[in-house]
């Protein structure tokens, strides 16, 4: 008990006395032995039983007895330690050899995988990442069974060891994204990573854009897919959610179902979300300036309806499409918060008892609530959330311009809109691709859903190795 009494006052203060910590002497068959390990974190039935079955081979006088698939045996160093335990780690301390004795057998407290809420499919798989690192790799591992299938791991901080592991198929990736994204981790300087939303905004070119660079997914089949294009996938311990890069701007209007159903099905829902992309950012602008400025583009029977919906209206139509997207955005974040059962009751509830409530006061008009709810409606049809996000901000700026210069100011707004998408990358790669750059024969894969016929036919909205070697479009 000499080396327990004079380690174990030391293993503690390492620790600050937590009181999930448990440091205590083992029998062992040569010398004494302290275990340290958090209650909390590691499988201690399993470890007891572990530790059992090394000491036999201990005994047996077996050269490589510490050597297992969840054990290993190393050097004695306060630090190492530290790391190990912390991450869940059982560590046997051997005080006359200082040696360590590592043994990897955490509590099992890993959601069962199922499919993400956010990330709902029709047909195909229904199982989604869950907060462990090993079970998200071996989903992907499950789908793309080859050997170019890399997965490497970096330590961003060493004080808190936070690791980022990062996924991608030697064979198809782009070796200038591959050394830009390893070049942005390592410039990373932060104590510790809460999320992806962190590391995001680490890693995305121009992050007070409204367009996200960086797609987030938990969805397997949807990564599979990514990483066959070209993607490398960004991954956290403990979330589920991981990111893709580089992206465009046409990634974010896929869906798996697209290639899970029919060809011509696939192809008309493909193309009703570009359409109702361009409805919720524009409807709103356009009916305000229509109101405000161009009555006379409506035919004579619906400006007269239109006109006397407006009238009894006591301001700017302006106003009245803020008080009602802002309602549409307070109840949509109420029904978000609260729980599942309650939510749909609020949404349902909220949505007719205060629409019909502020119709009959005459605070908007009939109209300008059918433009909205269609605004609404369409800005949930694109399958991507941070897309759907973008799309809720953008057409606030659209609708003051509107409202300013009616026509001309919506096309003012589009013309800067089409700048900056033109002027985005993701990972300097062209966000706007294949538009800028201007790839005629990449359209077809981007906007319709192709049959699976032959190999050059796959569908992909992303082909980092063909720009670059045509032009030098691709910046490096």
């Amino acid at each position: 008990m000499e080396a327990y009494n004079k380690l174990a006052p030391y293993i503690k203060t390492l620790f600050h006395d937590s009181a999930d910590l448990i440091v205590r002497p083992l029998d062992w068959p040569e010398g004494e032995a302290i275990l340290c390990q958090y209650s909390v974190l590691a499988n201690q039935r399993a470890v007891n039983e572990h530790i059992d079955t090394l000491s036999i081979k201990f005994q047996e006088g077996r050269t490589n007895w510490g050597e297992t698939s969840c054990s290993t045996v190393e050097a004695f160093y306060p630090a190492k330690l530290v790391e190990y335990v912390s991450k869940g780690e059982s560590v046997v301390l051997f005080g006359e050899t200082n040696l360590l004795l590592r043994i990897n057998l955490p509590s099992n407290t890993n959601r069962s995988v199922m499919e993400p809420d956010s990330e709902h499919i029709i047909q195909g798989a229904h199982d989604g990442f869950g907060e462990n690192m090993d079970i998200n790799i071996a989903l992907v591992r499950k789908r793309i069974s080859i050997p170019d299938l890399v997965v490497k791991k970096m330590i961003i901080s060493q004080s808190s060891n936070s690791p980022i592991t990062y996924m991608y198929i030697e064979s198809k990736v782009s070796k200038v994204t591959l050394d830009e994204i390893e070049y942005r981790l390592r410039k990373i300087e932060t104590e510790y990573l809460v999320g992806t939303g962190q590391l995001a905004d680490y890693l995305e070119d121009t992050v007070w854009s409204p367009f996200p660079q960086l797609m987030t997914t938990e969805r397997p089949d949807k990564v599979a897919t990514n990483l066959l294009e070209g993607r490398v996938v960004l991954m956290l311990d403990n979330t589920p959610t991981v990111l893709l890069g580089p992206v465009t701007f046409a990634s974010y209007f896929q869906s798996p179902d697209d290639f899970n159903g029919r060809v011509l099905v696939g192809t008309f829902y493909r193309t009703l979300r570009f359409i109702s992309f361009m409805t919720a950012i524009f409807l709103p602008a356009f009916y305000i300036a229509i109101v405000s400025f161009h009555f006379e583009v409506l035919p004579y029977e619906l400006s007269k309806t239109v006109k006397i919906a407006v009238n009894d209206i006591p301001y700017r139509p302006l106003i009245e499409a803020m008080i009602l997207e802002i309602t549409i955005e307070l109840i949509r974040e109420a029904s978000i918060r609260l729980p599942s059962p309650i939510g749909q009751t609020i949404g349902i509830v909220g949505g007719l008892v205060i629409g019909d409530a502020i119709v009959s006061a005459g605070l908007v008009s009939n109209v300008m609530v059918i433009v909205v709810a269609l605004t609404a409606i369409s800005s949930f049809v694109v399958p991507s959330i941070e897309m759907n996000t973008t799309i809720r901000l953008l057409r606030y700026p659209f609708m003051l311009a509107a409202s300013v210069l009616g026509f001309f100011g919506i096309v003012i707004g589009t013309i800067i809109l089409f700048i900056h998408l033109i002027n985005l990358r993701s990972f300097k790669q062209p966000y706007f691709y294949p538009i800028v750059p201007f790839r005629p024969k990449v359209f077809k894969d981007v906007f319709l859903r192709l049959p699976f016929t032959k190999p050059h036919n796959q569908a992909t909205s992303f082909s980092p190795k063909e720009p670059e070697e045509e032009s030098g479009d691709f910046q490096k």
